[in-house]
């Protein structure tokens, strides 16, 4: 056999060069040296190699419960805690979380609408209840604002603006998505913060012409609209704080490709049975 012989002139020649000349990799004879591995091995390294496409597809975001419930899905049959062994002893680790910083807004002109939802981020069904936000995102440019719209009841991002400034514009043109591509119904509840740009004159307007009953968060209490600050905390610990933007226009390609491509249709959430946004509205309409 051709390992054997080799180990028998590893004395009098490199393995290197008897590799070479019997035309076999160095590390195929090592392998060979360390024996037949078990089969309890030669499973795990499989595991190993599907956890390690779940991390990569997940772009870093899931631990180990997660991706647990990602290799099920997949079809592929093994225990959480094993996974989670596999993962510490190669080195897998979810993206680190910052602690992220809440911000409530408090003006003075133009009244704020009542809470209708009273902390209760629930829906019967999609396009019920929206909630919406606006945060920042620094470049090297300038600061980027994003304003978003969420469907509760699927976590789904419906509707979503970026812009160089904080005007009402950003929040009218994410509105205005929302409306377009959803086609709620009348009586469904648009939650936000107290921010002055969702009290203008106009943005009401654009409110009633969808039908839309505007529902504002309480004084002093970013709990209040806790499920759009949730998802910038997302946002931000799963790519903006892993990046350097250059520009305000490669922040905005980032962000669309992880609204987009990656949360809405490929990131599963525990609160939807570990299922992604588009699944889950999926299975209502198939109900």
């Amino acid at each position: 056999m051709k390992y054997a012989f080799i180990r028998e002139q590893s004395n009098s020649h490199t393995v290197t060069a008897l590799c070479r000349t019997l035309q076999l990799s160095r590390s195929s004879y090592y392998d060979w040296l360390k024996g037949p591995r078990s089969a309890r091995h030669r499973q795990e390294a499989s595991l190993l190699k599907q956890i390690e496409h779940v991390h990569r597809d997940s772009r870093g975001a899931y631990g180990a419960l997660k991706t647990w419930k990602s290799l099920q899905a997949r079809g592929v049959a093994c225990g959480k805690h094993r996974v989670a062994r596999l993962r510490a002893q190669a080195g897998i680790e979810a993206k680190r979380k910052r602690r992220f910083r809440v911000t409530v807004e408090h003006h003075k002109s133009a009244s704020a609408s009542p809470d209708l939802l009273d902390r209760q981020f629930s829906a019967p069904a999609p396009d019920r209840v929206w909630v919406g936000d606006m945060t920042f995102i620094r470049t090297r440019q300038g600061w980027l604002y994003l304003a978003v719209l969420m469907d509760v009841y699927s976590r789904r991002v419906v509707g979503w603006s970026m812009g160089a400034r904080p005007d009402s514009a950003l929040h009218e043109r994410a509105f205005a998505m929302a409306v377009e591509q959803r086609s709620p119904d009348s009586g469904f509840i648009h939650h936000t913060d107290r921010g002055m740009l969702y009290r203008t004159s106009r943005y009401r307007r654009l409110l009633d012409q969808a039908g839309a009953r505007q529902s504002m968060s309480g004084r002093k209490s970013a709990y209040d609209n806790a499920m759009a600050e949730s998802f910038f905390s997302t946002l931000k610990n799963e790519l903006v704080h892993h990046r350097d933007f250059a520009t305000r226009e490669q922040a905005m390609m980032a962000i669309f490709d992880y609204i987009e491509l990656f949360y809405n249709r490929n990131r599963i959430h525990q609160a939807l049975g570990y299922r992604t946004p588009v699944e889950f509205e999926a299975m209502y309409n198939a109900s």
